[in-house]
């Protein structure tokens, strides 16, 4: 079995956002931080990065941060952005304040749209956001789609062929799978993350997208208990579910 990472400590405690490195050996030495109870004797010290470590090390008496290597399940509202180009209310701002001063900082593991709801994964460990967006991975993500007009009977057949091409592109898309709820509801299920590709694809069989939502990635699906706006902190067995 491997030794866990150590680090610092005051370097982590900075890491995840809670001052500098001067401020953390104040707030250790005034009793703040706590480990295993007792105040913290010596903040240039390493620490192993252990799973159980945000219990025993304590900040005001409540537990620590999640520890680097963080991956979030959040349920994306509507009218927020993931993308800094964007103008309007990002979804970091969801995430407790210091959360947002974390280094390395949280990204989103792809993107939805400001018009988009549902499943959304934000994360600190650039391997496991590489994992899941490489296109070697081809992890699949479905989504609900409801339109403004009646779907063609064709469309299945076409998403599947993998032969549709959109505009402005110079290869076609891979097969994807259609399931059809009503004449204006669908399920779509992709396997690549191309801009706005749910929406473009539907416009190529002549409709139009009026609410768009995730509700898988892999194999994780969005809980029922997540409200919009709301998050949780994944668990491994819960990461690995995404690639099972």
């Amino acid at each position: 079995m491997s030794k866990p990472q150590t680090m610092r400590l005051d370097k982590l405690l900075a890491n995840l956002g809670y001052g500098s490195r001067r401020e953390i050996s104040m707030l250790a030495n005034s009793g703040r931080f706590l480990l295993d109870g007792a105040r913290i004797a010596h903040v240039d010290e390493r620490i192993a990065l252990t799973p159980d470590l945000p219990e025993r090390l304590t900040f005001y008496g409540e537990e620590l941060d999640p520890l680097p290597g963080c991956v979030v399940m959040m349920h994306k509202p509507l009218g927020v952005t993931c993308s800094h180009k964007e103008a309007g209310e990002r979804v970091y701002a969801l995430l407790p304040d210091r959360w947002q001063r974390r280094d390395p900082a949280f990204s989103t593991v792809g993107r939805l749209d400001k018009d988009t709801s549902g499943l959304l994964l934000l994360t600190d460990d650039g391997a496991f956001l590489h994992n899941v967006i490489s296109p070697k991975r081809n992890i699949a993500k479905k989504y609900r789609a409801t339109l403004d007009r009646p779907l063609r009977e064709d469309a299945a057949a076409l998403f599947a062929a993998g032969t549709m091409m959109l505009e402005g592109e110079k290869t076609p898309l891979l097969p994807a799978v259609l399931d059809v709820i009503s004449e204006r509801e669908a399920l779509l299920t992709i396997t690549e993350g191309r801009y706005h590709q749910v929406r473009r694809m539907f416009a190529a069989v002549g409709n139009h997208v009026v609410a768009l939502h995730r509700e898988k990635i892999g194999g994780l699906e969005l809980p029922d208990h997540l409200e919009p706006g709301e998050f949780m902190v994944m668990n491994e067995d819960e990461k690995a579910v995404i690639f099972g």
